[in-house]
């Protein structure tokens, strides 16, 4: 037996992205960002979600540094088998009480944390309601729940209600609270009032909600709180948190958490470290200059995340590559990661940005033709010196 049919069947595969014009690879840079270089050439990346700079934090670096000596590079097992340290627990404790949650499990990626919060109350779930626009992860953990799951229209609460009004008070509804790709929010208080009258459990993946949400979920809503450790908080790994009991059964039921070696004890270390940072008046400092940095850019977005949706692919692709020449690297993001028609730019901005990054990358975007060169605003009617709003949403 040889190996041709696949041999044709991957080619064929891999000739439809290439004929697509959707072939990716991955680029190396050289440096935490947000100054790198790639091939020895210097490039300023508008692309990190470490949104707060903490990979590089003295503190966060020590603490890493500190695990690796005491307890060497990995676990060496599962978290129920021989790969629990006491820093897995001690970060435990610190995210629930950081989030205000009577228990919090680590998993070892956000992407993990969503495929086992979702499947294994999915599980016991009559019906999934889940954003169109949700992150894969949560799709991907529909799809193991194996429980009838329905898509509803981007935001709309309504359509929510209607879903679960057979539900018989066992559905779940998932969203994310800042959406990776338009960085808007999602209406967290309706979903919970929804939920907490259908009797309905609300899981929300805070993964981009490092500035927060302004909305509090609604006290007789259960709810759940995923989040990563891979973002804001400058390390590696994800959680979820909520009442114990829930937590337990996660401990007991999620695959993605019984089935993997634990968390390194350096990104544990590290997160922890960050939290505490995060946690603190640099921390509040930190998240007060991210906010200038965003509303330099967009005032008023509610998140890091600033799309410019330009519609076309090829549109998104050139104007990423005119700022690469500039030294920028914006990229640009098209189907199947965001629906056709949308392709667009995905500017994420950081506290680590200077005034003169902001500067250089709105004159980069003015010189690409996203800004009107004569009088610096949008050709959608975009505040002066801002990227335009339309399509963000």
């Amino acid at each position: 037996m040889t190996g041709n049919g696949w041999d044709k069947a991957v080619a064929e595969a891999l000739g439809a992205v290439v004929a697509a014009n959707q072939l990716r690879r991955p680029r190396d840079l050289d440096g935490p960002g947000p100054d790198a270089s790639e091939s020895g050439r210097e490039v300023l990346v508008f692309a990190a979600n470490d949104y707060l700079g903490l990979t590089v934090h003295p503190a966060v670096r020590a603490a890493a540094a500190a695990a690796v000596r005491a307890y060497g590079t990995g676990s060496g097992s599962a978290r129920l088998i021989a790969g629990s340290r006491p820093v897995h627990t001690e970060l435990e404790a610190r995210i629930a009480a950081w989030r205000g949650a009577e228990a919090a499990v680590l998993f070892t990626t956000g992407y993990a944390a969503n495929l086992g919060v979702v499947a294994t109350f999915g599980q016991q779930a009559s019906l999934i309601c889940s954003d169109e626009l949700n992150h894969a992860s949560i799709i991907d953990g529909c799809r193991l729940a194996r429980a009838p799951t329905r898509v509803y229209p981007h935001g709309d609460a309504a359509a929510v209600d209607d879903l679960l009004e057979g539900s018989d008070g066992r559905g779940v509804v998932v969203s994310d609270s800042v959406f990776s790709m338009d960085g808007d929010l999602a209406p967290v208080a309706e979903l919970s009032e929804v939920c907490a009258a259908r009797g309905a459990l609300l899981i929300l993946d805070d993964a981009h909600a490092v500035l927060g949400h302004p909305e509090a979920p609604h006290p007789e809503c259960r709810t759940l709180r995923v989040g990563t450790l891979s973002k804001a908080v400058g390390a590696l790994g994800g959680y979820v948190c909520g009442p114990r009991a829930y937590a337990e059964l996660l401990v007991n039921k999620a695959r993605s958490y019984i089935f993997t070696t634990a968390l390194t004890p350096a990104a544990a270390a590290a997160a922890l470290a960050a939290i505490d940072v995060i946690d603190s008046s640099e921390g509040t400092k930190l998240k007060a200059r991210l906010r200038a940095n965003i509303d330099r850019i967009r005032p008023g977005h509610p998140s890091p995340i600033i799309p410019v949706v330009l519609g076309d692919e090829a549109a998104a692709v050139a104007a990423s590559d005119a700022l690469a020449r500039a030294g920028i690297l914006v990229p640009a993001i098209r189907p199947p990661t965001v629906p056709a028609g949308t392709s667009r730019l995905r500017v994420t901005v950081s506290a680590s940005h200077t005034a003169a990054d902001l500067d250089r990358l709105l004159d980069a975007l003015d010189q690409a033709g996203v800004l009107r060169a004569e009088d610096g605003t949008s050709g959608a009617g975009g505040a002066s010196g801002s990227i335009p709003a339309a399509g963000c949403g």
